[in-house]
């Protein structure tokens, strides 16, 4: 018996541990069984999140990050558009340029576009679009749409034929007290009163002693009260940057549903890298190929786009290091009452004048980096979009609809507050940086606008908005819900 003690404890000792590895396995089952059941229930949510539909006019960021169908529209519209201008040839400002560009692109694609506007003499621009209607009226004696006619035009063309299915101005083209009342109209702000406040506080910084002192500020404030006060009139409002949808919504107290960012878009085929381009461009101009690096700006060359800033910087940093003034040469497309003082600087600054856009192209792809010193807070900049989509990084003032929309990061560029003392360090920055740098910047602001700065993304965004609010009952369910599985936000956004 006692021979047989060693063996009962070793098969004793046998048996506790089955025991214990039984446990610890089904214990072990247990977790992972509870692991892949919670995984799965999170990847159940995640699809029906992904799967679910949502109420587009509700959806909070700039519908560019939104992709919709690009084939040919499954419903043609009947729009009205009001604008203070139309474009002619080069000899046009953001707003003017964005009606062009949008309302050309959606005529091509069928849908019946009337243009009201005005005129002063019979070398109007054609347009060989059989879907494109322009009525024509003499500005007012501050040169703006007279709303009166503009209405009566539209009356009679309602009266007569088949009902607008939706109403667009651009600003305050259609006058808000016409507007009130009508579900499918949609306003597009280019700049609102409460954004002109800090470029009020900059001009005042930036006033010398010898100029008067300016009250725009004390009359800014009395401005943005009327604008909370009438926008409500207008039934839908689109921000061209993120900024400005949230003051809408914020200080104006627009309604979330009523408020819809679309960012500008210009034309991807034109603005676009080529080699090509650029050293004809040089070539043509006279650029020297010694030159280290090329600069650019574009633009009104007038005081509210910054260029005192940046005359004052640039004769500074000329005058005090003669290594920039040996690598660096600044090209100017644009004119105005600042040209002349450019010239002065010699062979370091040359102004070429106002471009057309194949030109304005071939500028972009000439350059390596894009500086925009404006002092103006408003809307978002065509010029910034041009240059991103051909594959360069910018230079530009920190204000918010630029910093909220456009340079989100330092990867795509470099930011300055308007001081000189800071336009100097950028400047400097920039220099040091060098061109494998820029080019490397370039390359990812280029992958973020065709993101989100090209005409196709903001036409589609704007042909889903107007297929949305049109007059017909059908359109809500039909074109306002949206597969959330197909949105496309960008990394950076």
């Amino acid at each position: 018996m006692a021979k047989d003690q060693p063996t009962k404890f070793i098969f004793r000792r046998f048996c506790f541990m089955i025991l214990v590895l039984s446990v610890f396995s089904s214990f072990s089952l247990f977790i992972w069984s509870q692991f892949v059941g919670f995984f799965d229930f999170r990847n159940q949510i995640a699809l029906q999140d992904q799967n679910q539909f949502i109420d587009i006019l509700s959806f909070p960021s700039a519908w560019n990050h939104l992709s919709f169908p690009s084939g040919p529209p499954s419903k043609l519209l009947k729009i009205a558009l009001f604008v203070k201008k139309w474009p002619h040839k080069h000899r046009a400002g953001g707003l003017e340029r964005h009606a062009l560009t949008l309302h050309l692109a959606l005529a091509k694609r069928g849908h019946e576009l009337h243009i009201f506007t005005t005129s002063l003499n019979s070398s109007f621009p054609s347009h060989p679009i059989g879907t494109l209607y322009f009525h024509l009226s003499e500005p007012t004696s501050g040169g703006y749409l007279d709303h009166n006619v503009a209405w009566e035009q539209l009356q009679s063309l309602n009266s007569t034929g088949k009902p607008f299915d939706v109403i667009h101005t651009e600003s305050v083209g259609l006058t808000h007290t016409r507007a009130r009342n009508l579900t499918n109209l949609a306003v597009t702000w280019h700049g609102i009163a409460y954004e002109c406040f800090h470029s009020d506080i900059i001009q005042e910084l930036l006033r010398t002693p010898e100029e008067p002192l300016a009250h725009s500020l004390t009359e800014r404030g009395m401005k943005v009260v009327q604008e909370v006060k009438f926008f409500p009139d207008y039934a839908h409002h689109v921000a061209t940057s993120d900024h400005v949808g949230d003051v809408l919504k914020r200080i104006y107290m627009i309604p979330e549903e009523r408020v819809h960012t679309i960012l500008n878009g210009v034309d991807e085929e034109n603005f676009k890298p080529n080699a090509a381009k650029a050293k004809d461009f040089m070539k043509k101009f006279g650029i020297p190929q010694s030159k280290k690096l090329v600069f650019g700006m574009a633009g009104r060359l007038v005081k509210d786009k910054g260029y005192p800033l940046m005359f004052e910087a640039l004769v500074q940093i000329l005058k005090e290091n003669d290594a920039f003034r040996e690598d660096i040469i600044v090209l100017i497309a644009g004119d105005g009452p600042w040209r002349d003082r450019y010239k002065s600087l010699g062979a370091n600054v040359l102004v070429l004048g106002p471009l057309e856009p194949t030109q304005l192209a071939s500028f972009y792809n000439a350059i390596d980096i894009f500086l925009n010193p404006t002092l103006r807070a408003q809307g978002l900049d065509h010029t910034l979009i041009e240059a991103m989509l051909s594959g360069k990084p910018l230079m530009v003032t920190r204000v918010a609809s630029i910093t909220g929309s456009v340079i989100v990061g330092t990867e795509l560029g470099y930011t300055f507050s308007p001081t000189v003392a800071s336009l100097k360090v950028a400047l400097y920055r920039v220099w040091h940086d060098g061109r494998g740098v820029l080019e490397r910047k370039g390359q990812l602001a280029r992958q973020r606008a065709l993101q989100l700065f090209t005409a196709a993304k903001m036409v589609a965004a704007y042909e889903r908005l107007f297929l949305c609010i049109s007059n017909d009952g059908e359109s809500r369910d039909s074109y306002c819900t949206y597969q959330s599985s197909s949105i496309e936000m960008s990394r950076s956004s």
